[in-house]
């Protein structure tokens, strides 16, 4: 894996993890941009063929 994919992958989790923790503290605006964030997370590795999975 090269460090490219391994950023992104890193960033998508750590996404999930701050958008988990605005979901437990019910915060409707960091859950907005957290999903967002990932939302364009998921996008950029389809555009450049990085599987998630």
């Amino acid at each position: 894996m090269d460090a490219f994919t391994a950023g992104i992958r890193q960033r998508i989790e750590n996404t999930q993890s701050d958008l988990h923790r605005a979901r437990e503290a019910g915060d409707v605006f960091a859950m907005d941009v957290e999903q967002a964030e990932l939302d364009d997370l998921h996008r950029l590795a389809e555009e450049l063929g990085v599987h998630i999975g």
